[in-house]
């Protein structure tokens, strides 16, 4: 029964609640970039179509095929990808790297709202998909950087 209890607890209601509510899950029409990124232990998938101007994101579409997980981390970074820079990308994906795997505190403002993820540290095998949009859009950005 703890089985089923700690799964409950790993699908709240609110991973589940901003898993169906993720903002830009729709490709750009003509991206500057576009990077996929996919999970060969699970086999979750994201592609990032992104614009970037002066450094920073100021167009975003992405295609999530992940558990609800992933789906989750790439709702809280759809909400607040639209005028960041690689960097402050890359700050939150290392602090959320951190918290799953090293015991470390939640992602700094804007992605306080990781902590949703907090219960997935003890499940290993789902680091990989909740890392996801992150990786694709550090990818992306990567990409655009390059050609500029």
């Amino acid at each position: 029964m703890s089985g089923d209890t700690d799964l409950i607890k790993l699908y709240s209601q609110r991973v589940l609640a901003l898993a169906a509510d993720m903002p830009h899950a729709e490709r750009l029409a003509a991206p500057q970039v576009t990077a996929r990124k996919r999970s060969p232990l699970c086999g979750s998938t994201v592609t990032v179509d992104l614009d970037l101007q002066d450094g920073r994101i100021v167009a975003f579409g992405q295609d999530v095929k992940a558990c609800a997980l992933g789906q989750a981390s790439a709702a809280v970074l759809g909400r607040q990808v639209i005028g960041l820079s690689r960097s402050e990308v890359a700050r939150a994906r290392d602090q959320l790297y951190a918290m799953l795997k090293s015991g470390g505190p939640v992602p700094e403002p804007p992605f306080e709202d990781l902590e949703v993820l907090l219960p997935a540290r003890d499940y290993k095998n789902r680091h990989a998909s909740i890392l996801l949009a992150f990786d694709a859009t550090l990818a992306a950005c990567d990409e655009a950087l390059a050609a500029a």
